[in-house]
């Protein structure tokens, strides 16, 4: 099952959403000039699309709060926390590959704190957006978007202004190899259950590069992310939500 708000949102807080196939640009009314005053953009590996890491999905990640971990491991989760909290903008675009195996791409927008928009490549009808508070999951097609607090979904840590990931969120796993540094946070709720996300972050250049959310049931979306541009100017009706135009469907 591929759940269009799967990379962000709990599937028990999904079933409502449609499927995602990607999503077109600018049918909702949103600029057309999404950057302004940029720079040349800082390119993260390469500008073509990436191969997603999938997660092997028998690894078992122990759920322990009180989980120690070695001086490494906390200067690597140490490092990714510095690298998340100094970002103010990010713009690209993105792969994403859902529990079923099917692969999605776009183009997302974030200013932090709280702000983002995910929009995927067309025949999809369907944009995430976040105005700090809100993030809303819109299908143009139907006119309608699913509202969901920001502070339920995964993705807040990544909108965060500032983050120290030892401290302000539960670190179950902390791993790294030649290429990536990988960082599990677990987050147990009661009426959704434990999901998980996975941050992975380059070794050599300490930028992101892919996230993984795993929801109650068990099922993995994978996010990959490039041809990044951290000096853009965004435009702030990007980031709008549109209660009038776009009511919503949830109960």
């Amino acid at each position: 099952m591929v759940l269009t708000a799967g990379p962000f949102i709990p599937q028990a807080f999904a079933q409502a959403v449609p499927m995602p196939r990607p999503a077109p640009k600018d049918r909702d009314g949103a600029p057309t000039a999404k950057l302004h005053e940029t720079v040349e953009p800082e390119v993260t590996g390469t500008t073509q699309p990436p191969e997603p890491i999938i997660p092997d999905r028998r690894r078992n990640v122990p759920a322990n709060f009180f989980a120690t971990f070695s001086a490494d491991q906390k200067a690597a989760a140490a490092r990714v926390s510095a690298y998340l909290s100094s970002l103010r903008t990010l713009a690209g675009n993105f792969v994403q590959v859902g529990p079923d195996g099917s692969r999605s791409t776009g183009e997302f927008y974030i200013q932090k704190p709280g702000k983002v928009r995910f929009e995927y490549d067309p025949p999809s009808p369907i944009a995430m957006i976040s105005d700090g508070s809100s993030l809303v999951v819109r299908d143009t097609k139907l006119a309608t978007q699913d509202i969901y607090p920001l502070s339920q979904t995964p993705l807040r840590y990544l909108l965060s202004d500032r983050i120290d990931l030892m401290k302000d969120t539960n670190v179950v796993g902390v791993t790294s190899d030649d290429l990536y540094i990988s960082i599990t946070i677990e987050e147990k709720q009661a009426l959704i259950g434990t999901s998980r996300l996975m941050l992975m972050v380059g070794v050599k250049d300490g930028k992101l590069k892919q996230w993984t959310v795993t929801d109650p049931q068990g099922y993995d979306t994978t996010v990959a992310i490039y041809n990044l541009n951290s000096t853009a100017k965004l435009d702030p009706a990007l980031f709008k939500i549109d209660y009038t135009r776009y009511p919503t469907s949830n109960n």
